[in-house]
């Protein structure tokens, strides 16, 4: 596996951590559709909230955030209507946040929030 692959992985394994430890059930992780994947799918206070994961190990290049794009927003938009629809569960409200992590090597990651980007 890639060093890039395991970072992601590690990243995605930290904010589903993280969540939980917010208050959030874990619906999903990883849900792939034809049109793409999303990190993942949770709940919180009778919410879906569909998550992005961004993993750095360091800053040169770029805060993690900076990965999300217009295009990628759309994207995830897509994909939670495409969710919704295979959950088939009727009408819910919903939420796409992101998660930014920095985890350096041999340190502590640190974890950012961003609630509601889209």
């Amino acid at each position: 596996m890639k060093a890039k692959d395991e970072l992601g992985r590690r990243g995605e394994e930290l904010a589903a951590q993280y969540l939980v430890q917010q208050g959030y059930g874990i619906l999903e992780r990883n849900w792939r559709c034809r049109q793409g994947e999303i990190d993942v799918v949770a709940e919180h206070e009778g919410v879906t909230v569909f998550v992005e994961v961004k993993t750095r190990s360091g800053l040169r290049y770029g805060h993690p955030f900076e990965a999300i794009t217009i295009a990628k927003m759309a994207r995830l938009r897509r994909l939670a209507g495409a969710w919704c629809d295979a959950a088939e569960s009727g009408r819910r409200q919903i939420r796409i946040d992101a998660i930014g992590v920095l985890a350096p090597p041999r340190q502590d990651a640190v974890i950012e929030h961003l609630v509601g980007i889209f």
